[in-house]
């Protein structure tokens, strides 16, 4: 098992991607902060399995007085690097908020997601500023999370959220699935995973048209997992994966078959990144095992892949340790034998 700081000065919210030629790429959001000024989503890539890594390319540069970095992140059918970002509006610059002038956030608004694309493994993007709509009347535009899934060489799939115009307590509390037909240049109004309880959501595809989606549940916390049998178009509720402050998580099939959930833990002292294991395609899970112990609360949001040589790479972000008084993006690579046998 290997730890690193990998990018520093940055909340991240890591997203990861194995590219064809084995490189991996992280997309993040590269302020300091959780939003509260304006930022850009960057890439970042390691060309050695996670252990170093270079700045690539910003794939949603912020326009003025907003922020981009609400994204899902993945490859299309062809090998193109795909990410779908969002942001607000009504964003101050850093420096006026280090510099304690006053901010009001109240009247900022989501702003909707641009589809970003690059042929050269990140270094250069087009964009397409046209993702869905709200995929019913009267809701928020979607905010983008998670993974963007090749199904087929044309078909492309992503998971984003949203909630009702003016309903309290409800804003952005519904989770959407949406599909492209053409390789992600376009796509449609999505299906429902869960309305009204779940939000930042990764999906996982199983064969043969069956999903997971493990949706970040908004009361009282934790992580709910659903299933579909039909190609994403109905979804069921499955099961509970964790505790309440046990959130957001992502999936992933392991190269021997297993799937991987792995999810930031915020209950008090218990604080880290939590792993379990599925034999079954997520019928049932083993007990969860504390994969990374951090010591601050404001933690998680873990992405792994797996490399070609069987070691997964977990990054992650954390707001400050006890050596290091900044937000970073975490990185550990580790083998499934190390923590399950």
């Amino acid at each position: 098992m290997e730890r690193f700081l990998a990018i520093d000065n940055v909340c991240a919210w890591p997203n990861l991607t194995l590219l064809p030629n084995g490189e991996i790429v992280a997309t993040i959001f590269n302020q300091p902060c959780h939003g509260s000024w304006q930022g850009d989503v960057d890439c970042w890539a390691s060309s050695d399995g996670g252990r170093m890594w270079e700045y690539r390319g910003t794939p949603a540069p912020h326009d003025p007085e907003t922020n981009r970095m609400n994204v899902a992140a993945g490859l299309a059918g062809n090998g193109d690097l795909i990410v779908i970002a969002s942001g607000w509006s009504n964003r101050p610059t850093r420096k006026q908020v280090e510099n304690g002038e006053p901010v009001k956030f109240s009247d900022a608004e989501c702003l909707e997601s641009w589809v970003c694309r690059s042929a050269d493994e990140g270094r250069s993007w087009s964009h397409n500023k046209s993702f869905p709509p709200a995929p019913e009347e009267g809701m928020h535009v979607v905010i983008p999370f998670g993974d963007v899934l090749p199904r087929s060489e044309d078909a492309v799939y992503v998971s984003g959220y949203c909630g009702k115009l003016g309903a309290v307590g409800e804003d952005y509390n519904s989770c959407y699935f949406f599909k492209s037909q053409d390789d992600g240049q376009n796509w449609g109004r999505g299906s429902v995973i869960s309305a009204g309880h779940n939000n930042e959501t990764s999906p996982l595809h199983l064969g043969d048209g069956r999903w997971l989606a493990a949706a970040r549940r908004i009361s009282p916390g934790g992580t709910d997992l659903f299933r579909s049998e039909d190609d994403g178009e109905t979804w069921q509720f499955h099961t509970a994966l964790g505790l309440g402050m046990q959130h957001p998580a992502h999936l992933l099939r392991l190269a021997d078959g297993r799937i991987l959930v792995t999810y930031g833990n915020r209950c008090r002292q218990m604080w880290g990144i939590d792993a379990r294991i599925s034999k079954d395609d997520g019928n049932t899970w083993s007990p969860p095992v504390q994969l990374i112990e951090l010591h601050h609360a404001d933690l998680g949001y873990p992405s792994s892949v797996q490399t070609e040589d069987n070691k997964i790479v977990t990054a992650y972000y954390l707001g400050r340790s006890k050596e290091h008084h900044r937000y970073h993006m975490g990185v550990q690579i580790w083998e499934v034998a190390e923590f399950f046998g």
